[in-house]
């Protein structure tokens, strides 16, 4: 059984075009993403996150 993920589709789209990855995604899918660019997403998430959580968004 698979997890649910946390962050949504649209958001991993968004953070994956930012990284210049969205073309991977969009031909082959997620698991042709590397791990290393996974956690840039990752990364880049929390970042985002964090940012909003200053800004009280």
């Amino acid at each position: 059984m698979a997890k649910k993920g946390l962050m949504s589709n649209r958001l991993k789209e968004e953070i994956s075009k930012q990284l210049g990855l969205y073309d991977i995604v969009k031909k082959e899918g997620w698991g042709a993403v590397s791990s290393r660019d996974c956690g840039n997403i990752v990364r880049k998430a929390i970042e985002i996150a964090e940012r909003n959580m200053v800004q009280g968004v």
